[in-house]
């Protein structure tokens, strides 16, 4: 079998999109030994994230080139027998499609969208999904919404649970609290948030939250540390910073690496992901992984991943937020027992499993295109057909 992948996503800086692909890469390479793997990139430098066995090939940056010119003639060179995309499929294929659809957030909430994106998801999506030969999705909880918004057979929608990388581990907090202080001028005890900088973060409300435990709890020492890619929104939170009372104990990375966020989750008290819509919530496990306790929504398919490892709080209530907060914040006990819960729940995912989950539908998909084709050039089914 030959498999293609549209990893454009690695070195773009997609966050969860580039971490899914390349953890998936990197496990196909070392479990299976008889396919072929290609991966077509677009980022210089993206095939040092790829094991040597992974073949590469180069696609334009540009999505319109991608999708319209590029992938379509990728594949009538390559001739694999399937495509695996994120969201969106080129705008010709000559073999099967599968799709990952980590969560359908532009229809069920566009204003965390400019109008431009919105509407292109809308529209692309929708084509991929519905000409799709599988989707792929992380949680029941969007497996529920695709199924709401989109005309589809539920027997082609496989749950497929993301992981953690091995790179999340529990690391001495003092070395940890050490390097990021040498690195970044970060000085702990910190309460730390992961996630692009927009609106569908609820950074706004976390700020809010933290606002309130310090202005009641004044004697903790505490930082917020918003890590995350700036985006289009940025400037709304840094001027809401700016405003509010604990200004100084606020602190913003950018984007960082894996290398570097491990340091983060292990320096921090606690991990705070107060999300207002998630398909998954990949940074909850990579927190518990790393032994921390951690405070999440209590909707969308955040409860799903947390289960009973994790404080929930509505994330539309500042009281319920803040209150989470300053529970972990002064109970030790209690902040020492959801640490030990985290890390065994984090431990009950691995892309090992996500990745032969994933083979196996490809060579289902594959196997089922293979025999469709052998049926179509059949003698006896021409001859049928003729007859009738």
């Amino acid at each position: 079998m030959r498999f293609a992948v549209d990893a454009h996503a690695i070195g773009c800086h997609l966050t969860g999109n580039e971490v899914y692909i390349r953890n998936l890469l990197n496990q196909f390479a070392r479990l299976d030994a008889e396919s072929e793997i290609l991966a077509y990139i677009a980022k210089a430098g993206a095939e040092r994230d790829l094991p040597r066995r992974i073949q590469r090939r180069w696609v334009s940056a540009n999505p319109f080139r991608r999708l319209g010119f590029d992938l379509p003639l990728k594949l009538r060179a390559d001739r694999p027998d399937l495509l695996h995309v994120q969201y969106t499929g080129p705008i010709a294929a000559n073999v099967p499609i599968v799709v990952s659809v980590h969560d359908v957030s532009y229809l069920e909430h566009p204003q965390y969208f400019t109008r431009l994106r919105a509407a292109q998801l809308r529209i692309t999506v929708r084509r991929t999904v519905e000409k799709a030969a599988a989707v792929l999705t992380p949680s029941e909880f969007s497996r529920d919404a695709i199924l709401a918004h989109y005309a589809v057979d539920s027997r082609k929608i496989v749950v497929v649970p993301n992981a953690v990388s091995p790179v999340f581990r529990p690391i001495d907090r003092q070395v940890a609290a050490a390097a990021v202080e040498r690195k970044f001028g970060i000085r702990g005890p910190l309460v730390l948030t992961v996630g692009d900088l927009q609106p569908r973060k609820n950074h706004l409300g976390l700020l809010r939250a933290f606002q309130s435990v310090m202005r009641s709890m004044p004697q903790l020492p505490h930082r917020l540390v918003f890590i995350g890619k700036e985006t289009w929104y940025s400037k709304e939170l840094h001027r809401a910073v700016a405003s509010s009372e604990v200004r100084d104990r606020v602190d913003f990375t950018g984007f960082i690496e894996d290398s570097d966020l491990v340091n983060f989750y292990n320096a921090c008290d606690l991990f705070v992901f107060p999300s207002f819509y998630e398909g998954f919530g990949l940074p909850i496990l990579e927190a518990m992984a790393c032994g921390r306790a951690v405070a999440c929504s209590r909707i969308t398919a955040m409860p799903e991943v947390a289960d009973g490892a994790g404080i929930l709080f509505d994330p539309c209530s500042t009281q319920e937020m803040a209150g989470a907060i300053a529970d972990l914040l002064r109970d030790s006990e209690l902040r020492a027992r959801m640490e030990r819960l985290g890390m065994q729940r984090a431990s009950q995912f691995s892309w090992e499993q996500a990745a032969r989950r994933t083979l196996e539908v490809y060579y289902h998909v594959a196997g089922a295109a293979r025999i469709a084709g052998r049926k179509r050039q059949s003698p006896a089914a021409l001859k049928a057909r003729v007859g009738s």
